[in-house]
């Protein structure tokens, strides 16, 4: 935190601006957060762990994008690579996922639509990604990052979490299937993705308006992938199949609306469930990772619902019998 900190008055002193400094949460995030006065008014620091160049930094590339497709970002304020801070607008501290929690059921089904709708127009500036040459459009959800992803899943929570690494076996039976699993998956990336699309990452703003935050890892992906995330993403048990049909539903609908290519019903069904199953396991490998090595022990009772939604996903497929299995164990609390 020191080096952070002292990069951020350093900052602050050459833009003569007060050094009234409040350390703020970041999560998972290898990034500090800080909430400073600047010209007068609260804003937000962000301090990277090093020096960064602006012409190639992502938060600042996908924040250009996203400002200019018409989406609710955060103003940019300052920056400064050598010091690796970016200042921007302060949305406030109300997250989206605090704000639900403490909804009743009518204005909490209403802003996750409205959420959902973010992510429909999140995939609807996938040509203005491509015409602004953005970082975004030159990263993919291809087999190579997402088995990647699911090979993390595998290293934290076996070896790192349990302790207890798997089986040359069930290792290599895992792999076929992450294999395959990735390469299906490459074949669907067609859209903008904000990639880290959940609850914890939308705010709402003092006019009670919905903001998108952590947008800098941006890339092409599934047109279910922040569906997958925000619906399923720190879940402590499972949703009915009727209700994830019912919000596919809707999404379909607000990307119909707003002009983009028709998807088949059952067909996007599908891409979900396959989707899911990637995009738990690798939510399960984070909490596994975050937990053990940076002591946020508050994501450890998500991993187990992230098991559940998996297997039911790979069951719905009737495919992927290893990771049926092997996550089968690990809910039951079985030995194989």
């Amino acid at each position: 935190m020191s080096d952070y900190l002292d990069r951020l008055k350093i900052f602050l002193n050459e833009r003569q601006q007060p050094l009234d400094v409040e350390s703020l949460t970041a999560d998972a995030s290898i990034r500090e957060y800080f909430r400073i006065i600047w010209n007068g008014r609260s804003a937000i620091a962000c301090v990277y762990p090093e020096a960064f160049d602006p012409a190639d930094q992502s938060y600042l590339d996908v924040t250009r994008l996203f400002t200019a497709a018409g989406l609710p970002v955060a103003e940019v304020l300052d920056f400064d690579g050598n010091c690796g801070v970016i200042v921007q607008e302060d949305l406030g501290d109300r997250i989206l996922r605090d704000v639900m929690l403490e909804a009743d059921e009518e204005p909490q089904a209403r802003l996750r639509d409205e959420a959902i709708s973010l992510i429909a127009r999140i995939q609807a500036a996938t040509g203005k990604a491509f015409e602004m040459n953005s970082i975004a459009s030159r990263l993919k959800f291809d087999r190579e990052k997402l088995e990647w992803e699911l090979n993390f899943f595998k290293t934290h929570y076996f070896e790192t979490f349990l302790k207890k690494p798997l089986s040359p076996d069930d290792d290599a039976r895992l792999s076929a299937e992450f294999g395959e699993l990735a390469e299906e998956l490459e074949s669907f990336a067609s859209v903008l993705c904000h990639r880290d699309f959940h609850a914890a990452n939308l705010m709402i703003d003092s006019q009670n308006r919905m903001r998108i935050i952590d947008h800098q890892d941006a890339r092409i992906g599934s047109p279910a992938y922040d569906l997958v995330s925000f619906l399923l993403d720190r879940i402590t048990y499972l949703p009915s199949r009727e209700w994830l049909a019912e919000k596919r539903k809707y999404f379909l609908d607000v990307r119909r609306k707003l002009g983009l290519a028709r998807l088949d019903e059952e067909e996007f069904a599908y891409e979900f469930r396959l989707q899911t199953i990637q995009r738990c396991l690798k939510a399960a490998g984070t909490f596994s990772f975050q937990s053990v090595n940076r002591g946020k022990t508050y994501f450890v009772p998500f991993i187990k619902p992230m098991f559940g939604i998996s297997r039911r996903g790979a069951e719905s497929l009737g495919r992927f019998p290893a990771i049926q299995e092997i996550l089968g164990r690990e809910l039951d609390g079985s030995d194989p």
